[in-house]
């Protein structure tokens, strides 16, 4: 059985959510750093990829209005969100500073 996405954005875990599209450039430039911080970050904090395309309501229940937008929540908060590409050290600094 698939996790609901609330369930994972609950938890006490940081959870990175890369809303992103397959047809966008920059994301393509996104996934394999988003790939190295979840291999750093391990245990730790979460991350996981939401197809706008697929997950329209979720993506304007959040107002995504430009891809890939990154947003970190914590026990179901946002508390940190960024459209555009973030640097690997860029994203390991900010999910350090919620764990």
């Amino acid at each position: 059985m698939k996790e609901s996405f609330d369930s994972i954005i609950n938890g006490s875990q940081p959870v990175l959510v890369d809303f992103h599209a397959t047809w966008c450039g920059p994301c393509h430039t996104q996934a394999p750093i988003l790939k190295e911080v979840s291999a750093d970050m391990k245990g730790k904090a979460r991350i996981i990829k939401i197809d706008v395309d697929k997950n329209q309501p979720l993506a304007q229940k959040y107002q995504v209005r430009s891809i890939p937008t990154l947003i970190l929540f914590k026990n179901g908060a946002s508390v940190w969100r960024q459209a555009g590409v973030a640097t690997k050290d860029q994203l390991l600094d900010i999910i350090s500073k919620h764990l």
